[in-house]
């Protein structure tokens, strides 16, 4: 690589990298303390939903962000909720005293939903988003696949949230689920920008860690195709490195983004895992 493509390169990464988004979880009790002494002022932190947690712990969650000078984005996961009035109340206090203006909405991967709400379209065709005052909604998209919905349907399902998302007047972005090989990343974002789809995207990726963590949450997490490369990889045999990272992943969407910027790759979202002092050394090691 000639050194003018080299530094090129890196400015893309550092684009990339600019002003990333992380996720933790309202149980992160290390994460969530130490968030505001890491992250920069007004960052956005992503509140994943797990279907164990109560409004009560989401809202304090929130409240810890706020508070810390972050901006707090929660998911907001239909199946996770028992119905119309739960929503209504969960937003009213995100909003009310968190301060809450974005949210990631999801349906969710609950069996059984615990009321009558099982899918994100639902959750926007409310119209309680807006009257609590949240401007933009994100919506997940899946480079590899989803495990449970076929690709056909997803592809349908994401145009239907998106257009609902327009006639309510909230801004719309999307964050893809994490991988380990950017191929289905560049693939998916240029299939959507075919199809005529313009909301930008965060691509997900896992933050650093050791080898055997980060294949457990993959597996939970629904990872497809690149876990089995992740695992195949000779270079991540027992005690042939620390831990994994994905600068490879982040390098190369990277390029592809510099190369093609109407794919509309507008950053990084980290799923931390409990990580999140890790991962913020990390990114600052790159950069």
């Amino acid at each position: 690589m000639s050194a003018e493509c080299a530094t090129d390169a890196r400015a893309a990464l550092t684009r990339l990298l600019t002003r990333y988004t992380a996720e933790v979880t309202t149980r992160d009790r290390s994460s969530l303390d130490a968030a505001g002494d890491l992250l920069a002022p007004g960052a956005e932190v992503f509140i994943a939903a797990l279907f164990r947690d109560s409004p009560e712990q989401h809202v304090a969650a929130a409240v810890q962000l706020r508070r810390a000078g972050l901006k707090p984005v929660p998911h907001i996961v239909a199946r996770n909720l028992t119905g119309h009035a739960a929503l209504d109340a969960l937003l009213a206090r995100l909003a009310g005293e968190a301060g809450v203006t974005k949210a990631l909405v999801l349906g969710g991967d609950r069996d059984r939903p615990a009321g009558p709400l099982h899918s994100s379209l639902q959750l926007i065709e409310t119209g309680l988003f807006e009257k609590h005052g949240v401007r933009e909604v994100l919506f997940g998209c899946y480079p590899e696949g989803h495990p449970r919905i076929h690709e056909s349907a997803l592809e349908s399902a994401l145009s239907a949230k998106l257009a609902a998302a327009a006639r309510a007047g909230l801004g719309a972005g999307l964050v893809s689920q994490f991988c380990f090989d950017a191929s289905p990343i560049i693939a998916m974002a240029r299939r959507l920008r075919e199809a005529g789809v313009a909301a930008p995207i965060r691509v997900g990726v896992a933050g650093p860690m050791e080898r055997a963590a980060l294949l457990k949450y993959a597996v939970i997490c629904g990872v497809g195709p690149s876990l089995r490369a992740l695992k195949e990889r000779p270079d991540l045999e027992r005690g042939a490195v620390a831990g994994v990272t994905p600068e490879a992943v982040l390098r190369e969407v990277a390029r592809a983004q510099a190369q093609t910027p109407s794919l509309g790759v507008i950053g990084a979202h980290f799923f931390t895992f409990g990580a999140l002092a890790s991962t913020v050394k990390w990114v600052r090691g790159l950069l």
